[in-house]
């Protein structure tokens, strides 16, 4: 059964109501000893004041949140995109993160050609590796579900996350998100895959309601949905990770109108019982 100490926090999850200071402290008030901060939370508090407030509770950070959107239809937005990325490996460095997690981005504007654009994802990863190698900071690729191809991210299984990453060699992985992945036919296999390439970098749970009303914004609870979330914690065991299990809910209408306190409360009980 999974336990406490195995849960972080995606700060996602209760970004409403708290900043990164206010979840940080609610955390470890509930006995929670791993969080996962995007890049906006920390940017609204200071890079080095988050990881000030993230020491003094002594946190471990599962991933930052995130680097990636590299396609564009310009050189220079290419360029942009390069720089934004490297900021984004020094602030997962000083940070502690476990690991940097990728969204990769999906079709420039204008643009029709999925296989140009993902070209684009992985020289821009090839680019930051470059960085990422010597200051010893994993690089996760989250493949994102199909309906995201166009404007989020144009890698959309575990199978295409592990090709790139096998061809871009030592440093870079995939975050393995049961939101994005639980439908796809070759999840275990793709799993046990990752697991035996030693690229199971990170792994996101939280369910898939019926009906979902927002395919961004209406994530569900642990155990409210249709993912079978135990055979998935199975898969990544079996593949030896031994890793932490972050929470990551954008619940615009349920979770994120709720007292936090009951938030946290909630995602301890759902971890333990449903995952």
């Amino acid at each position: 059964m999974p336990t406490i100490d195995q849960l972080s926090i995606n700060l996602a999850t209760v970004r409403e109501k708290w900043d990164l200071r206010q979840a940080v402290e609610g955390c470890a008030r509930a006995g929670i000893s791993a969080v996962a901060p995007w890049r906006d939370q920390v940017a609204r508090i200071g890079l080095q004041e988050s990881a000030r407030i993230i020491r003094d509770h002594e946190m471990r950070v599962s991933g930052l949140c995130r680097g990636g959107m590299f396609p564009a239809a310009t050189e220079a937005g290419r360029r942009a995109a390069d720089d934004e990325n490297l900021k984004a490996l020094e602030e997962a460095v000083t940070l502690g993160a476990q690991c940097l997690v990728i969204v990769v981005g999906g079709l420039p504007e204008g643009s029709r050609d999925i296989g140009a654009a993902r070209g684009m994802v992985e020289e821009g990863l090839d680019k930051l590796l470059q960085a990422a190698r010597p200051a010893g900071m994993p690089i996760a690729i989250e493949p994102l579900h199909p309906m995201y191809a166009a404007d989020r991210a144009c890698v959309n299984t575990l199978r295409q996350a592990l090709d790139m990453a096998g061809r871009l060699g030592d440093g870079v992985g995939v975050a393995a998100d049961v939101y994005h992945i639980w439908w796809d036919p070759e999840v275990e296999a793709q799993i046990a895959r990752a697991g035996s390439e030693g690229r199971l970098l990170a792994y996101h749970i939280c369910d898939w309601l019926v009906p979902t009303k927002d395919l961004l914004l209406d994530r569900g609870m642990m155990g409210d949905g249709v993912i079978d979330l135990p055979r998935l914690r199975g898969a990544v065991e079996a593949a030896g990770y031994d890793g932490l299990h972050e929470v990551e809910i954008f619940s615009a209408n349920d979770w994120w109108k709720r007292d936090p306190e009951e938030v946290l409360r909630t995602c301890i009980e759902r971890h333990a019982e449903m995952t």
